[in-house]
C-alpha cells in the first residue's frame, strides 16, 4: 500500500514538474531553469514582476508571506487571469499550476 502511495506522489511530482516547465516555455524562458533550485524562483519572480530578485526578499520572515502573495496575483496577471484564478493559485496551488501548464492560456507578460 505504501508503494502505491509512492507511486501515485511520484507521478503527482513529475506533472507538476512537467506544468512549471510549460509554464516557463510559455513566458519565453527555457523549460529546464524549471529543474533548477533557486534558478526557477528567480525566473519565476522574473515572470510574474519582471524582476527576478524580488524572490530575495521571501527571506525575511513574514514578510516572505506577503511577497508570495503578491508573486501569485502577479502570475495569475501575467497570464491574463483575474482575483479568482489568484485565490485558485494561493489556496490549491498544485491543481491550479496543472491548470495554467497545461491549459491554453497565454502568457501576457507582468502587469505593472
Amino acid at each position: 500500500m505504501a508503494a502505491g502511495i509512492w507511486a501515485c506522489a511520484i507521478c503527482f511530482y513529475v506533472l507538476l514538474v512537467i506544468a512549471w516547465w510549460k509554464i516557463f516555455t510559455k513566458a519565453g524562458v527555457e523549460g529546464w531553469m524549471a529543474l533548477v533550485p533557486f534558478l526557477n524562483l528567480y525566473q519565476i519572480y522574473k515572470i510574474a514582476w519582471g524582476e527576478g530578485w524580488y524572490f530575495l526578499l521571501m527571506l525575511i520572515p513574514f514578510v516572505g508571506w506577503v511577497i508570495e502573495i503578491i508573486k501569485t496575483v502577479k502570475l495569475s496577471q501575467a497570464f491574463g487571469h483575474g482575483a479568482g484564478f489568484a485565490l485558485g493559485l494561493i489556496f490549491l496551488p498544485n491543481i491550479f499550476t496543472l491548470i495554467l501548464g497545461f491549459g491554453s492560456d497565454r502568457y501576457l507578460g507582468p502587469v505593472k
